[in-house]
């Protein structure tokens, strides 16, 4: 079967480097790091649910941040470990989209959950006494779940726009993974739908997430400068610390991958900066929550007490 004198392609080549001598020491450093992301994030998940103390709105939002961490770390490192070790490093294209689908899941999931926790921060911070009366396990139930609609409507609507449209000659992905942009370069149809359907869900899900983000520390900031000692700013500013750390990390490597022109998109550059956020990321966000957090230690005492 040809189209426009090309064959079409049924799967596509993945790769991360085109330097032999550099896999195996790629291949290792991308393994433990992978075993430290489900090792911490699952300690995460641990903690949170055998722990009594830690069944807070808080701790429940940052449990499904760390089940979301490893799904799209999970969706991504098994299959770049495997083009540094199989001979035949081919992607059938409905595993391709598979994998597309499942990891715009998890990555928009994310951004929603990043927002969540800072309106959670928000009304702990501004409304202490009311805290619990508006957090309450109902809403913080419907919040979670408004995530996971979100990201599998976003998901699926640019899953059926990207993966009906053709692709032809070229089966090289310059990339070490099926995300939007190197699949649309290796495109023979107009993409000029996929890329504004795209735009305007990113668009709509990023702004609206960072936004949120934005306003709830505008707010948090206020009320902390409000309290008259230092140690009561200190602690209160404390518990937002870890989770601004994570939004910086997370919404900036987000803007470069997704929201500039094309003009600006190199493949090589690109492949960095996925690296960062599927693996590097989901390894430092249990660091982040854990090790300045004096709850989730105790709380790991008290398991590790319970077990023995």
């Amino acid at each position: 079967m040809a189209q426009n004198n090309h064959s079409i392609v049924t799967e596509f080549i993945l790769g991360f480097t085109d330097h032999p001598e550099l896999q195996p020491i790629i291949f290792l450093l991308f393994l433990m790091i992978y075993v430290v992301v489900i090792l911490g994030n699952t300690g995460i998940i641990l903690l949170t649910t055998l722990d009594t103390h830690l069944h807070t709105p808080m701790y429940f939002f940052l449990s499904n941040l760390a089940f979301v961490d490893v799904g799209y770390s999970t969706t991504v490192v098994p299959s770049l470990l495997m083009t540094f070790v199989a001979d035949n490093k081919a992607v059938p294209l409905p595993g391709c989209a598979m994998q597309f689908f499942f990891f715009c899941v998890f990555i928009t999931i994310d951004v929603c959950l990043l927002a969540i926790m800072a309106y959670d921060r928000f009304t702990a911070i501004c409304s202490p006494l009311l805290y619990h009366a508006t957090m309450s396990k109902k809403l913080c139930i419907a919040l979670v779940l408004s995530a996971y609609i979100c990201g599998f409507v976003n998901s699926a609507t640019q899953t059926s726009l990207i993966f009906t449209l053709s692709f032809c000659s070229s089966n090289v992905i310059n990339h070490f993974l099926c995300d939007l942009l190197p699949i649309l370069k290796v495109s023979c149809s107009s993409t000029q739908m996929s890329n504004m359907v795209h735009f305007v869900f990113t668009i709509v899900i990023v702004v609206t997430s960072f936004m949120t983000i934005l306003i709830s520390y505008i707010y948090i900031i206020f009320a902390i400068l409000q309290i008259r000692s230092a140690q009561g700013r200190y602690k209160a500013f404390s518990t937002c610390a870890s989770h601004l750390t994570a939004v910086t990390l997370f919404f900036g490597t987000i803007t470069f991958m997704y929201m500039r022109p094309n003009s600006s998109v190199s493949m090589d550059k690109d492949k960095i900066v996925s690296v960062f956020y599927t693996l590097v990321i989901p390894m430092l966000n249990p660091l982040i929550y854990s090790l300045r957090n004096k709850d989730m230690k105790d709380a790991f005492i008290r398991v590790i007490g319970k077990i023995h």
